[in-house]
Order: structure tokens, then sequence, then C-alpha cells
């Protein structure tokens, strides 16, 4: 489950969240195994200050080093003595060009994929080569676990590689195998659903359960919800998005009366993307497969009884749903 050098720090102070303890066995184990994984640019650029660095997790869990190399660099990590990581926020922060900066950076493929979406303005303004821009977003080096909403909020702070970023978004779809018969979905576009995703974000929640809807594979039929029910054309990528946002004014929150009203509408799945906020009574389902998406995470919904209720808007919620039902139907 290690995948990112920060995660090795990151578990252990989990496991000392109620006061400090011996790690068990399978704990050192694990982290003994997951730390052979990092070269010394992973190490360097996330050994950040905490509760617990990725120097303590060494002493901890006593990791053997696979090799001389190895060995030395562990000796310099225990030692603070790790060389500052090549990456954009060192170079700039040294005084470096910035053009230059990211042309090297790209070239070498040393940018990560989601520095990448988040410094395109940046780049864009800085006449970064057009060219290496376009390789790196097609390539999607990275990008297994960047959530769908970050092409979103890319694009916006970039327009004009808007093309790139729906074609990378797009390939998210093909990822998995399509969902078998026919998908429903219904996307909430109320009011409440314009608070953003956090303090810092600058999208809201329409904008993660758009993109949400607009990723999903197979013969679909989309549609938004507030005080009318609209069916939204079932376009995938960036025109989705602003398709199911446009679709009408943001006004009540009635999803008792959309779930009520595609109940006459023949599908195998229904999937609901939203903050579990009602104004009406919310009915069981019809489909023997229904699935309410929480956007919001909050702690009292209405995806219960006859739905599987979900918390959490990436991607990952598709491969849960087909994961869930190919399990359910070998039962």
């Amino acid at each position: 489950m290690i995948q990112r050098a920060d995660e090795l720090s990151e578990l252990v102070a989990l496991y000392f969240r109620n006061g400090k303890k011996p790690l068990s066995k399978q704990m050192k184990l694990g982290l003994a195994r997951a730390f052979t994984k990092f070269d010394a640019y992973a190490l360097a650029k996330y050994d950040r200050a905490g509760s617990v660095r990725l120097r303590d997790v060494l002493f901890l869990c006593h990791a053997k080093p696979k090799d001389e190399a190895q060995a030395e660099l562990w000796k310099q990590l225990a030692e603070n003595k790790l060389s500052s990581p090549d990456t954009w926020e060192v170079a700039l922060s040294g005084g470096a060009d910035k053009r230059e900066t990211f042309e090297r950076l790209l070239t070498e493929r040393k940018l990560g994929y989601l520095a990448l979406l988040r410094n395109l303005r940046n780049m864009d303004q800085a006449g970064v080569e057009e060219g290496l821009v376009k390789e790196a977003i097609l390539a999607r080096r990275g990008a297994d676990r960047i959530l769908p909403f970050r092409y979103v909020a890319a694009a916006r702070a970039a327009p004009r590689f808007e093309p790139w970023l729906d074609q990378a978004l797009s390939e998210t779809i093909l990822e998995g195998p399509v969902f078998a018969g026919r998908t429903l979905v219904l996307v909430d576009v109320s009011p409440s659903m314009n608070v953003r995703l956090s303090a810092k974000s600058d999208l809201t929640r329409m904008d993660a359960a758009a993109t949400l809807a607009s990723i999903i594979p197979g013969d679909v039929r989309v549609f938004s919800f507030s005080n009318e029910v609209v069916e939204v054309p079932p376009r995938r990528g960036m025109a989705g998005v602003d398709a199911i946002i446009r679709s009408q004014p943001s006004n009540g929150t009635l999803l008792g009366k959309a779930v009520t009203y595609v109940k006459a509408i023949k599908h195998d799945r229904l999937i609901v993307i939203t903050d579990e906020q009602s104004q009406d009574v919310v009915p069981d389902p019809v489909a023997p497969k229904a699935y309410m998406i929480n956007v919001a995470s909050a702690r009292n919904g209405t995806g219960y009884g006859a739905w599987t209720h979900i918390d959490g808007f990436s991607e990952a919620v598709l491969n849960y749903v087909r994961e869930l039902e190919a399990f359910g139907s070998q039962v």
C-alpha cells in the first residue's frame, strides 16, 4: 500500500496517533520491504518535517539495504545529509530561469504529473515549449493517483491546454471494463453543491460530481437534478462536465423527485452523485444495483436502506462498483 516515500512516515504517525508503542513484527517487515523501493530523489523529496521523519522509520523497522549504494544512501538519510532533490521548487527558489527549469525537467521526465497539472499556467506564462507540455500531458506518467477533477482545474487555469487535458481525462474511461447493461446517472446541481471541496480548493462539489459522471463507461444516460430533472447529453470529458454544470439553474434539492422520475426509464444500474442533502423524501430505487456517492463525505445523508452508500469521488469508486458487482455475481 505504500506507493510514495512520505507514506512511510505517515503510516507510522497514524500507528502512533494514540501514543507511541512498539511496532508489530509485521509492520516492521512491511515498512522494511517498502523502504527498499525508493531512490535518493524520492527520499530527499519526501523527507518532510513532522512528528515522524523518514530516518525515524528507518531506525524503527531495521530495514536492510539491497546493495552498498543503498546502504550509503540510507547512511546519508540517517545523518540528515541527503542532497536537495532536483525539483522545480528547489530550482526556482535558487533563482533558476523558469522556462529553462521546466523544459529541462520535462525533457528529463523529472516533473511529477500533479506538479505538471498545477504548473500549466506558470509554463504558459514562461513560454515553455508547447510540444514538451503536450507530450507530458498525454503520456500521463504518474497519473494513476490523480483525481479526475484535477484535469478540470488545470484546464481552467490554462485553457490553451484543454484539448490535451480532455484527452488525458478521457483516457481514464478506457482503463477499466465498461459496465454491463444501462447505467443512469443522477448528478446534484443544487446550491449546496457549489461549496468548495476544501478551504484552499478552487473547485466545488459540483465540479467533482460532474467530472466523475463524465468518465463513467458504457451505455449511460445522465440527468442533473435541482428543482427539476434534466437529461444531459452523455458526453465524455470536459464537454460532459460543462453540459452538466450548465444544464439548469441551481435552486432547490429535490433528490426524491429525481429518483422517482427515473424509475420509469429502463435501467440496470443507478448512480447518484450528490452531497446527500434533500428537501423531499428519497424513495428506494427500482434498479437492482443502486449507488449513492457522497462527494461531501457528510456524516449523515440519505443513501441508506436499499442503496449502496459510498463516500468519495475519485475514479476509484468506479473500480469499487465493478468489483462489488463481480463479487455479487458469484455469491
